[in-house]
């Protein structure tokens, strides 16, 4: 070995290894040897400051002071001497097509251009400066790849060729002198204890085989399995499907950069040592001669340019390759590599959010609990005035009807006032109800034919006596494109009633109402129906109208100045045209009059033929006549009221306190004694669903021609389609309205 001293107070020198061909650190403190590729690597791992200065200091000594020096050791001449034949081959300017392989940073790989990177290109550069030739390098594909695919595609030259002794006796194989003297080293996991006779499963490349011979040479018992790509060897070593892998110590360093194989070690393995070079693609079988010629003259020019390159450039290729090649760290490694630490920090985070979840959780609850109570409060309140106000003044009336029975003027006044305050009660509880279940989104609306030109017609004659004792304006602006429509005509009128109503009660006297509609056609084909109720009365603030539609409320205590009203009608007016697909809105100016606009989407419908509509009904009202009536009613005082109310009207009624003694008079009677059973639903030992099937199973004819009605307080949707599936023909709800029986009797 050839020895040179440092030009610095260090306790190193370098000694050169002729029979490797490296240059090699000696530390005179510790005793160990380390060659100048390890200094690089060093300066890779950035061990530590320190470390990094030192490896710096000593390549930069190296490549002032004594790499120049070697360059008379490798055969290097001042000017190089071309033949005549190596000349003429210069002079052609033939581009030379050379295949890499990419994925073998820092020594070959394909950089951000696209073309060769790393420390062959730097060689291969060298070489065109100093012979002339011309190079144009592609990428070869992934896996193995032979030399008839390298002839067929045309290549001249493949660069990271291993120079060994295997190589050299292959076969049509013409190989340049080394460029690049490395060595081999064993990646494997942390804790393998090497040994050259033991049966380790090593992972290859299949960009590497080359070395496939020289492995199995010097270590018959390793079993070697093929890989795609250098990474995939290393992610088997990590996994534990490989012991080990054999590879250069610049490509191996490169990657176990890479937090992912933090538990992957080097292992360096002296006997192997790695030394690359060029090799010519030539014909295998050796018989054309002068392509043969030709290659062997190309390696010669390449010899004699390798031969020009000094140590110290080499080295400077290498040190410039790996530090501006140095593995990037990504997002990925840096989230592997503080995984844990993520992962507590994602946890704290999750426990943090959830913990601010339930306060916040905790805190909206206990808002809305109080804006619940505040609500159920204002509810209760509100409804305490209005049934308290009316009872109030139906028990005076009671008390002094007792007391005038003998004023027969008297008492008749104080009944028709006693009507009038007991519809009012009966409106406040149907609307509560009719809130709950819109609120709820319980209430079925029906889609049955209705004729909106006939609908309005009956609204405008329901509000015309209003109008009129108030000496109203009122005008109509009707035009229906499609005054049929499928809908429930009965939830549209009342809240068309509602709006009329409002409008007469708020306006003075002959002030003006008008009421204008309008349809327009949806692609869908759906009809939009817009109705405007637009009055001249007193209008509204603005802030009163950002809650008009809400319950209980009213500007102004209207009761007092006989505007009685419940406070409901706007709201469940609003719930209603949500539910029917449009809006209920509202523009007002304070005693400018107000607009409400009530717009509902439904779908066109043909309507049935009047006339055969009323011939069926006379048909159905002569053939009932005036029927005998059974009432199943378990309210004793309810029942005597139902049978002298019907019996004054000349029907004949007969009382029964629960549905089995219903189904028993009816077994009872003569066949057709009964038309109509008024069938109360929630009775003691029969309700009135069972009741109504009972009777329709009997066998008797009869028992499915006579008429039932369910008369309950139950009003819900599914009280009426239980009614309806027990056998029932019709819903009459309580408190009866007496009008409306006497007519259903009659048809």
């Amino acid at each position: 070995m050839a020895r040179l001293s440092l030009p610095l107070h260090l306790p190193h020198e370098i000694i050169y290894d002729k029979m490797n061909h490296v240059p090699i650190l000696f530390d005179h403190r510790n005793g160990y040897l380390t060659d100048i590729e390890r200094l690089v690597s060093a300066v890779k791992s950035k061990r530590s400051s320190k470390t990094a200065f030192f490896v710096l200091s000593v390549l930069l000594s190296c490549i002032l002071t004594w790499f120049p020096t070697q360059a008379a050791q490798r055969g290097q001449t001042a000017e190089i001497s071309f033949t005549e034949e190596e000349k003429a081959y210069i002079d052609a300017g033939t581009t030379l097509k050379v295949g890499y392989v990419r994925d073998r940073k820092p020594v070959s790989f394909r950089g951000e251009n696209g073309e060769l990177a790393g420390i062959s290109r730097h060689i291969f550069d060298r070489i065109s400066q100093i012979s002339g030739l011309n190079f144009e390098y592609v990428e070869l594909p992934a896996g193995e790849v032979t030399y008839e695919y390298l002839q067929k595609e045309g290549f001249d030259l493949v660069t990271g060729v291993e120079y060994n002794e295997a190589n050299k006796a292959a076969k049509g194989i013409l190989m340049s002198d080394p460029y690049l003297s490395s060595r081999k080293v064993i990646v494997a996991k942390e804790g393998l204890s090497f040994k050259a006779d033991a049966d380790f499963t090593v992972a290859i490349s299949t960009g590497s085989q080359t070395i496939r011979k020289v492995i199995t040479a010097q270590y018959p018992n390793f079993k070697l399995v093929d890989y795609a790509t250098m990474e995939d060897c290393l992610n088997a070593v990590r996994r534990g499907e490989a012991d080990l892998l054999i590879q250069n110590q610049y490509i191996a360093e490169y990657w176990l950069y890479k937090p992912y194989y933090h538990n992957l070690l080097v292992i360096p393995v002296l006997e192997m040592n790695d030394q690359l070079c060029f090799s010519a693609v030539t014909p295998l079988d050796g018989t054309n001669s002068a392509v043969w010629k030709e290659k062997e003259i190309l390696i010669s020019i390449i010899n004699k340019s390798i031969g020009q390159i000094s140590y110290a450039e080499v080295s400077g290729y290498v040190i410039a390759s790996v530090t501006e090649n140095m593995y990037e760290y990504t997002i990925a490694d840096f989230v592997f590599q503080y995984r844990y630490i993520l992962f507590i920090l994602g946890i704290a985070f999750v426990m943090i959010c959830i913990l601010i979840g339930v306060a916040l959780r905790a805190r909206i609850r206990s808002i809305n609990a109080r804006a619940d109570a505040k609500a159920k409060s204002d509810f209760l309140s509100a409804m305490s005035h209005e049934i308290r106000t009316p009872l109030n003044g139906l028990i005076s009336l009671n008390f002094l009807m007792s007391q005038n029975l003998d004023d027969k003027d008297k008492t008749a006044s104080y009944l028709r006032q006693s009507s009038t305050v007991a519809q009012y009660l009966l409106s406040l509880v149907n609307n509560v109800l009719d809130m709950s279940r819109l609120q709820d989104r319980k209430m079925e609306l029906e889609q049955k034919p209705v004729d909106l030109e006939l609908l309005l017609t009956t609204v405008e004659s329901v509000e015309k006596s209003c109008m009129e004792e108030k000496q109203i304006d009122f005008k109509s602006d009707v035009l229906f494109t499609h005054p049929y429509i499928l809908g429930d005509a009965v939830r549209i009128q009342q809240v068309l009633l509602n709006l009329l109503g409002n409008a007469c009660k708020y306006t003075q006297r002959g002030d003006s109402v008008t009421i204008k509609a309008r349809q327009t056609e949806n692609p869908e084909g759906n009809v939009t129906t817009a109705i405007q109720v637009t009055d001249t009365g007193c209008g509204m603030s603005e802030e009163f109208q950002k809650k008009i539609f809400t319950p209980f409320t009213q500007e102004r205590d209207t009761v007092s100045q006989g505007n009685q009203g419940t406070g409901l009608g706007l709201a469940i007016s609003a719930l209603l045209a949500e539910r029917m697909g449009g809006s209920l809105s509202v523009e007002s100016k304070l005693k400018k009059g107000s607009c409400f606009t009530f717009v509902f989407v439904s779908k066109p419908a043909t309507f049935p033929d009047q006339k055969a509509l009323i011939d069926k009904t006379d048909s159905a009202t002569a053939s009932h006549g005036m029927p005998k009536i059974l009432i199943a009613e378990d309210n004793d005082l309810n029942g005597q009221i139902l049978v002298e109310l019907l019996e004054g009207e000349g029907y004949q009624a007969l009382h029964v306190e629960n549905g089995k003694k219903a189904v028993e008079a009816f077994q009872a009677s003569d066949y057709g004694e009964y038309g109509v059973i008024l069938m109360d639903l929630l009775m003691p030992e029969m309700n009135g669903f069972e009741a109504a099937r009972e009777i329709r199973a009997l066998d008797r004819p009869d028992a499915e021609s006579v008429r039932i009605f369910a008369c309950t307080a139950n009003t819900f949707q599914t009280d009426r389609e239980k009614a309806f599936q027990s056998g029932m023909n019709d819903f009459i709800s309580k408190p009866i309205n007496i009008k409306e029986l006497l007519s259903k009797l009659q048809c």
